[in-house]
């Protein structure tokens, strides 16, 4: 398996979610559509960009290597499978009518991609039935609409659920984009459980229950996760790959004598579905290059601060333990 890599892009929304200076974990969720700077793409849930070749190689690079790898189902029921399925259809059509063409009839439903060139045929249940592409680089088939749906965008997605008497648990997860985390690992489990390991996690954890109600009852938000990396390899899971070392694998390996660093951020939208007890959460990942960062004083000054204000807990977390203080370094040297 190759290592595929994000290019620069032009037209790729730009973000910078540590303008306070500081290293926060909250839930920091913003009403969806807000205005970030990115006009139309702010409003959209699914971004589309010219980077879309490269997200889409290495969601079919996953798949190949192992689908059970990252994508994962956990008494994820039919109703709610066709609710989500029909929310993402929605959006994509609505957001993106010039790559994506929807045809419905008494008998057929048909949701064609421009971008790929794929028909998905699902039946009034939204399921998938067939696809008919004109290559066969999607390999194994998919396995349902969810996994049809998620190789076509560029975003992973994830579907919390929750029960009648309130607990909840992860029902599905397409992840081929993994910050160091496993779908595998993390499927079937609830909110807290989920999020146990991540540093700094303890006070919203004991909120869980009122977080999963405001996911899934109140209107669509939006919030942004950060962390460091010294590539721009979208596929991060815990388990290299065969054929590749665990230390080419993790890019966290910061070296002060040829600096590359790039500040990974992650735009999180979250959707409900109070009628169906569910939220569809999605997670959009991009890169910016640090070396540019520190071109302008004022968003390297941001990213310092917030990299020394982290806990020694965060910085084991985010895999910065050992080279926090060579970034400190570089980022305010000369060269």
């Amino acid at each position: 398996m190759q290592v595929q890599t994000v290019e620069n892009c032009d037209d790729a929304a730009i973000y910078f979610p540590l303008m306070n200076g500081r290293y926060e974990v909250k839930p920091g969720m913003l009403p969806f559509g807000s205005d970030l700077g990115n006009s139309r793409a702010d409003k959209q849930v699914f971004q589309i960009d010219n980077n879309y070749h490269n997200y889409r190689e290495t969601k079919l690079l996953a798949r190949r290597e192992r689908l059970g790898k990252y994508y994962q189902t956990c008494k994820y029921s039919k109703a709610v499978a066709g609710a989500i399925a029909r929310l993402i259809i929605q959006r994509l059509v609505q957001e993106h009518p010039q790559h994506f063409e929807w045809q419905q009839t008494a008998n057929t439903r048909k949701l064609h991609s421009y971008l790929t060139q794929e028909t998905l045929y699902l039946n009034s249940d939204w399921e998938l039935l067939q696809v008919s592409t004109p290559n066969s680089s999607v390999f194994p088939n998919y396995a349902s609409t969810f996994d049809a749906l998620a190789t076509q965008i560029q975003e992973d997605l994830t579907v919390i659920c929750r029960r009648a008497d309130g607990s909840n648990w992860l029902s599905a997860v397409h992840l081929c984009y993994p910050n160091h985390w496993s779908a595998e690992e993390k499927i079937g489990r609830d909110f807290a459980a989920i999020h146990a390991p991540v540093a700094g996690m303890e006070k919203i954890n004991r909120r869980s229950d009122a977080i999963i109600n405001t996911m899934i009852t109140r209107k669509p938000t939006v919030r942004f996760a950060w962390g460091l990396s010294t590539d721009t390899c979208l596929n991060h899971h815990p388990e290299p790959p065969p054929h590749i070392s665990p230390n080419q694998w993790q890019g966290r390996a910061f070296d002060l004598q040829s600096p590359k660093l790039y500040l990974r951020i992650e735009r999180q939208v979250i959707w409900g579905l109070p009628e169906w007890e569910t939220a569809l959460f999605t997670i959009r990942t991009y890169f910016r290059d640090c070396s540019l960062i520190k071109q302008d004083s004022v968003l390297c000054s941001k990213l310092y601060n917030a990299l020394e204000s982290m806990t020694v807990e965060s910085l084991v977390y985010k895999g910065l333990i050992e080279s926090r203080d060579s970034i400190l370094q570089w980022l305010i040297s000369n060269s």
